[in-house]
């Protein structure tokens, strides 16, 4: 059984996550979503809130399981889930540079691989970071991600 994680913070999760995980899902067996609280970030969910979020995103794909990924190295947690891949989406060439060295680290580690899939062209100017201060500043952030992250946003702002 092939079984690949796919690590992030996703606060908030957004469409571009979803697009890469779900591809990532037809391509393996299981994949299991790392939920991982990145400490150089402000973070607008708690982590509690971000696994029940894309838990909800993911309920109609029985391949995807989604765990906390807790504070330590990511190629130690694949060893734990038993998973010999990492997949990674990538925006732009950018990415690509900062995840090359991760991605040779945690092989030399752990001879856990590294997929990188290219994200779609209507999700490449997406990223959480930047979907934070478009919503934060009263932007309408609905299309660009999941459902069950908008209905905790508009709880949040008491508009539900």
């Amino acid at each position: 059984m092939r079984r690949a994680v796919c690590p992030g913070s996703f606060d908030p999760l957004h469409n571009g996550h979803v697009e890469v995980i779900t591809r990532a899902a037809g391509l393996f067996d299981e994949v299991v979503v790392a939920v991982s609280t990145n400490y150089a970030k402000k973070h607008r969910f708690t982590l509690d809130e971000r696994l029940a979020i894309t838990r909800e995103t993911f309920t109609a794909l029985p391949n995807i399981s989604v765990v906390p990924m807790g504070d330590g190295l990511l190629a130690e947690f694949c060893r734990e889930q038993d998973a010999g891949v990492i997949v990674k989406g990538l925006r732009t060439g950018r990415d690509f540079e900062y995840e090359l060295p991760m991605a040779t680290m945690n092989r030399q580690l752990t001879d856990v691989e590294t997929v990188f899939l290219p994200g779609m062209n209507s999700y490449l100017h997406l990223s959480s970071t930047l979907l934070k201060e478009v919503q934060s500043l009263g932007g309408e952030i609905s299309q660009f991600v999941p459902e069950a992250v908008m209905r905790r946003l508009t709880a949040d702002d008491g508009v539900a």
